[in-house]
């Protein structure tokens, strides 16, 4: 009775789900570690025999032979309130949540702005605490990616980094994006245009600067720009500065959704109608800008999309694959609304 019922209570193994799914040990093993190399056919019958036996991995077993935590960090160089108060991070986070719950990795977030948060961070990360590394939001040549991928610990970037050569990241067509805003309002006949553009010490703001540049160039229309750091108080002040130095302007594009919508606030203090004194174009798409009072026309960056193929390229690269594309970049597009 007794070894029956040690019996009846042992866990249901690896090779039970194998065996009750019809496919190799291997293949299981695959679907549990997230590797895109399996039929969608095999993957489906794996997950209905996980789930009809009831089978929980062993993770300090697999640990111990594998070496793995089963563990992601998801680091981003910025405060706890710029990560939680902006549209950006919330879409990409989703993404690269929804991406790793199909695999079975755990994602831990930290974040680090200064240099001790990064050295502190850095030895960490190299102490075998986890198994791959995503990073956002990069500042300059951040010396961090280079440091992980030394020590052996993969790892992809969201967003194309200046002044760094890295294996893997994923970012959007920001000048594009940026060059076909512009050009919506130089359709629309505005000739004063000004631009808030993002941090020059990140890829995303010095492509969507560029971007502005790209579209003004044969028009002869002279540039205005002011800077900001993507926040809306950011965008605020440097409203208050191309109004100071530029009264006349008819438009501006801003390099993200919350530094249009600090223009526009000021705008509307100086008593200036949106769109019909000025019209105004931000990037992101953000749920704001739907909801804005006037709704802000925005360029649409597929935040989620970004978060999930980060995800994608770290699982394989965690499991030892090689990418045929280490390097993804995904297309933007003008969302029009009212304000411009």
């Amino acid at each position: 009775m007794g070894a029956k019922q040690m019996n009846g209570d042992r866990r249901p193994t690896l090779e039970a789900v194998a065996a009750l799914a019809g496919v190799g040990r291997g293949t299981v093993s695959r679907v549990i570690n997230g590797s895109p190399k399996v039929s969608e056919k095999a993957r489906d019958a794996v997950h209905r025999a996980i789930q009809e036996l009831g089978y929980v991995p062993n993770r300090a077993a697999r640990a111990l032979v594998t070496r793995r935590t089963d563990t992601v960090a998801l680091v981003v160089s910025e405060s706890e309130l710029r990560v939680f108060d902006e549209p950006y991070f919330a879409g990409t986070i989703r993404g690269i949540g929804s991406a790793l719950s199909e695999t079975g990795l755990q994602l831990i977030l930290a974040m680090a702005q200064s240099e001790q948060e990064h050295e502190r961070l850095e030895h960490y990360l190299t102490g075998q605490h986890v198994d791959g590394v995503l990073l956002i939001s990069l500042h300059g040549a951040d010396p961090l990616p280079g440091r992980l991928e030394e020590m052996g610990v993969p790892t992809v970037i969201g967003g194309r980094p200046i002044g760094l050569d890295p294996y893997s990241y994923v970012d959007v067509d920001n000048r594009a994006g940026a060059r076909q805003a512009v050009k919506y309002l130089l359709g629309k006949g505005r000739r004063r245009i000004a631009t808030i553009a993002g941090p020059q010490d990140m890829g995303v703001g010095v492509d969507r600067l560029a971007g502005y540049r790209d579209a003004l160039l044969a028009t002869g229309i002279p540039e205005m720009v002011a800077y900001g750091d993507f926040s809306e108080e950011s965008g605020m002040i440097a409203m208050r500065a191309l109004l100071e130095r530029n009264p006349d302007v008819d438009a501006v594009f801003t390099a993200s959704d919350p530094m249009a919508l600090g223009a526009i606030r000021v705008l509307r203090e100086a008593g200036r109608s949106i769109p019909g004194d000025v019209a105004v174009i931000g990037f992101d798409d953000s749920p704001a800008a739907a909801h804005s009072s006037p709704t802000l026309t925005s360029v649409h960056q597929p935040t989620e999309a970004m978060g999930r193929q980060m995800a994608h390229l770290l699982v394989a690269r965690i499991n030892g694959e090689q990418l045929e594309q280490p390097v993804v970049i995904l297309d933007t597009h003008l969302v029009e609304r009212d304000s411009a």
